[in-house]
């Protein structure tokens, strides 16, 4: 027997729609979400095992978003006409949606958990990234899995001044906001942004503005949760002993704070500093007591989390003593390599960049292929040092992507 699907739609503003539906694929999955968009299809499931994972410290989730060629009625590109790794496009999506959904988890749930987004069908007019957001807030709302949400998620250009919600690819190039507004129907979680040259009073009414849109992604996904969403599994917070915080920032809060000042103590000097003070504390402690042990690092750090956190909300001050508004000393130098075709050193306060400049031919640029077709990508940055690791220089990419400078470039084409 064909399954029933049950859907919610929400009306946006400027006339688009966007719909969800659970019930009909993925009924194995803890939580699943088809979401729409245009001719945009976007799947996401949300599966968590029973048991917690003993031994950590840290919430075990796995977010992956995936769009294979095939959503799009094309094949890959090159020799082996198969799909590969993950392309960057994919790393930074996927970590867009892992940033708000992560600390809406229910504290003290430590199981493992992935939720998986797919992009099933791509028109050529609309990003499905924003859909990946809702999809996977969809697929855990509706869940067992103990997920504080909904949340929900738009996009906000602007042209001719005024604001468009999830615009099209076209409508992005002539747009002078690019600004990812993530958020529950009580605040936002999460805004990923760009813009070219506007004041902030016109980045704060588009954030507002896309807030509006997000509460009524929410109202629509907990509508859809009371119809067909799972009752949510009960899970018991971590005692919180607080005699003993109480006695552990009397006996070293001051020296904490003291070594976490970096206007006092270098950052090297400070961490050392900070480093040191949790041996002493250790070495109270008999090496072979794993419990004491474990709870003196678990204490610690939620000591100096909020050192931190008082320094700068309450006595509006920073580690280094810095205002809000105020830059730490930069210096720049440059043609510092005589055989590359640029190069030079950004340093600001204990932070330092070298940066080279390879330039090439038409025949050098990276081809791409995408929902909208193959482009070619003329600019690229590239992280080094100890850390590689994928969308390292999407910053740089993002950056020059606004610059007036590339407007002298595409004329040069």
């Amino acid at each position: 027997m064909k399954p029933e699907a049950t859907s919610v739609t929400v009306d946006l503003a400027g006339g688009k729609q966007i719909s969800f539906e659970t019930g009909k694929l993925a009924k194995q999955a803890h939580g699943a979400a088809v979401v729409r968009l245009g001719d945009n299809v976007v799947l996401a499931t949300a599966t968590a095992n029973a048991d917690p994972r003993e031994g950590i410290d840290f919430f075990p989730l796995t977010v992956d978003y995936r769009e294979y060629t095939y959503a799009g009625g094309r094949f890959p590109g090159g020799f082996i006409k198969r799909e590969g790794r993950m392309s960057e496009r994919e790393v930074l999506t996927s970590r867009q949606i892992d940033r708000p959904v992560r600390p809406m988890f229910a504290e003290g749930f430590k199981c493992e958990t992935q939720v998986i987004t797919f992009v099933l069908s791509a028109d050529s007019s609309n990003d499905p990234d924003v859909l990946g957001i809702n999809a996977a807030s969809a697929a855990l709302t509706l869940s067992d899995i103990p997920f504080l949400g909904p949340l929900g998620a738009v996009r906000v250009g602007q042209i001719n001044g005024q604001f468009i919600i999830n615009p099209t690819y076209d409508e992005m190039r002539e747009s002078l906001l690019n600004i990812m507004v993530v958020g529950t129907a009580d605040g936002i979680v999460m805004i990923e942004s760009g813009a070219k040259e506007v004041s902030e009073e016109v980045v704060v009414d588009a954030i507002e503005f896309g807030h509006t849109e997000v509460k009524k992604i929410c109202a629509a996904l907990n509508d859809l949760r009371a119809q067909a969403g799972k009752k949510k599994r009960e899970v018991t917070p971590p005692e919180f002993d607080q005699k003993y915080y109480d006695q552990l920032k009397k006996k070293v809060g001051n020296d904490l704070s003291d070594a976490l000042d970096t206007k006092k103590h270098p950052k090297a000097e400070s961490y050392t500093l900070v480093k040191e003070l949790k041996k002493k504390l250790q070495a109270e402690i008999p090496e072979d007591d794993e419990e004491a042990q474990a709870k003196l690092k678990q204490y610690f750090e939620t000591l100096r989390e909020r050192i931190f956190r008082e320094e700068v909300l309450e006595k509006k001050r920073r580690p280094d003593a810095r205002a809000f508004d105020e830059v730490r000393d930069i210096w720049i130098e440059a043609g510092i390599l005589p055989r590359t075709h640029g190069s030079a050193i950004f340093t600001r306060g204990e932070t330092q960049a070298l940066v080279t400049t390879t330039l090439g031919t038409s025949d050098d640029m990276q081809r791409l292929e995408g929902f909208e077709g193959e482009a070619k990508k003329r600019f690229s940055v590239f992280g080094g040092g100890g850390g590689v690791y994928a969308g390292g220089g999407a910053e740089g990419d993002w950056a020059w992507g606004a610059s007036r400078a590339r407007d002298f470039w595409r004329a040069a084409d």
